[in-house]
């Protein structure tokens, strides 16, 4: 391995480097979506049993059971039941807004890596071609087992680029699209906060639950 990196160069190290960064990078969002994942239907159905009993200390140990995107969202309702319904609408898109944000912090990461990632392969290519022809150039006799062997090392830096940007890009889209799944789950979550939020009258008369 260690030969197949000298061989391609500092471009291959810099190659090498990205690829850890994409490998932490992903483990590091996979186990905050895992963190923040809770189970909507249960919390809804224990949080809307305790608010239409008038069991406010239930609804908030509901709230807080877990440190979950959604159950930030009850929290940050009870906090304000005493608001009017319009305002507690508001107060639900911006929270929606700002998990959202949580969720999608460092993507950008592997974004970039999935880009650059077979760039650095092909100028690792291309500088190594014209290595080649350089060294073809001055050192006057030519032949097939040189030029093939300087093209294999060549391309060895596209080759390593590509490996780390498939994957790369696979994981990226894999989290983006788990990021969309839970936008829409927040926003019912919001919803439905915003219906319980009215029917038990704390959009009325302020009255905290």
């Amino acid at each position: 391995m260690l030969e197949y990196m000298d061989q391609g160069g500092s471009i291959m190290w810099i190659i090498a480097a990205l690829s850890l960064a994409a490998l932490a990078a992903a483990a590091e969002r996979l186990i905050f979506f895992h963190k923040a994942s809770v189970d909507v239907e249960k919390l809804e159905g224990d949080f809307g049993k305790a608010i239409s009993c008038g069991d406010a200390e239930g609804a908030w140990r509901v709230a807080k059971a877990n440190d979950g995107s959604a159950n930030r969202l009850f929290v940050a309702a009870l906090a304000h039941w005493g608001i009017g319904a319009e305002d507690m609408k508001l107060l639900m898109e911006q929270q929606v807004r700002r998990e959202i944000y949580r969720w999608e912090k460092n993507l950008f990461v592997l974004e970039m890596i999935g880009k650059i990632a077979p760039l650095l392969g092909l100028l690792g290519t291309v500088l190594g071609m014209v290595a080649m022809f350089r060294s073809l150039h001055f050192g006057g006799q030519v032949n097939a087992a040189m030029v093939t062997g300087g093209i294999w090392k060549a391309l060895f830096t596209t080759v390593a680029g590509l490996a780390v940007a498939i994957p790369t890009i696979m994981v990226y889209g894999f989290l983006n699209a788990k990021i969309d799944s839970e936008e829409e789950t927040l926003k019912r979550s919001a919803d439905f906060i915003v219906r319980e939020h009215i029917a038990s009258g704390g959009g009325k008369d302020g009255a905290q639950k």
